[in-house]
């Protein structure tokens, strides 16, 4: 009889930022003949896992990427159902996140959302604002180079009111535009479904973060998966550029 090795994670090497890139759901559907949408749905399933999981192992941050720029290029039907499924997403969870001390923020142009959905987000983003655990990020409408420019507008408008002056911009000042203000750069990327591209996600934040390219679709990635990504990113030497 063989027995599965259990996955060892050190506490003192938890990445303090996880962000994700939810790949495969369509695929998941399709392999089993399903219309894409159930995809969709399996994949807030797995949101909620992960989100325990993280708690637990007492992650600072996760960030989701849940609905990018180029999404809207999806057929009507579908973008209107990945927004019904934010709401009810949302709508159903909100409660227990807020009780669990998590704080929601999202990335990315609200504004551009359906009114139904931003009222949702925006509510979510309310209730729980003063909560100081754990802080849930969605990316939604949200592109990298969407991101850089908005921050460049920021600051140039910052630049004009004269609050800032040129020789005051560096790395440092140039985060404080973008929409992970106050947060650590994520230590760890995991993206599903054996993909192996960025996708125009966290362009400038993920200079020096550890990429994982799981092969199981997101559906599918569990605890199990990711206690397995937070072991081999422990395995590796960051060494940020120097010896």
């Amino acid at each position: 009889m063989f027995f599965k090795k259990k996955i060892e994670i050190k506490d003192d090497l938890i990445p303090k930022h996880v962000a994700f890139i939810m790949d495969g759901n369509g695929r998941w559907a399709k392999k089993r003949g399903l219309p894409r949408l159930v995809g969709h749905n399996a994949g807030t399933e797995t949101i909620k896992k992960i989100v325990k999981a993280s708690q637990n192992m007492g992650i600072g941050y996760i960030t989701f990427y849940a609905f990018s720029t180029e999404n809207w290029k999806r057929p009507n039907d579908e973008v209107t159902g990945l927004m019904k499924l934010l709401v009810k997403f949302v709508h159903s969870e909100i409660e227990e996140i807020h009780q669990n001390n998590i704080k929601v923020n999202v990335f990315g142009d609200i504004e551009g959302l359906p009114d139904y959905a931003r009222v949702e987000v925006v509510g979510a983003i309310e209730k729980t604002k003063d909560n100081d655990g754990m802080q849930f990020n969605l990316a939604l409408n949200y592109g990298g180079r969407d991101e850089i420019i908005h921050a460049v507008k920021l600051m140039l408008a910052d630049y004009g009111n004269q609050k800032i002056q040129l020789d005051h911009v560096n790395e440092s000042l140039f985060s404080e535009y973008l929409y992970t203000k106050g947060m650590p750069d994520p230590d760890l990327l995991i993206r599903t479904s054996g993909e192996q591209r960025l996708s125009n996600f966290l362009l400038w934040q993920l200079a020096y973060t550890e990429f994982i390219f799981e092969p199981l679709f997101w559906p599918d990635f569990n605890e199990e998966a990711y206690k397995k990504a937070i072991h081999l990113y422990q395995e590796r030497n960051r060494r940020f550029g120097a010896l």
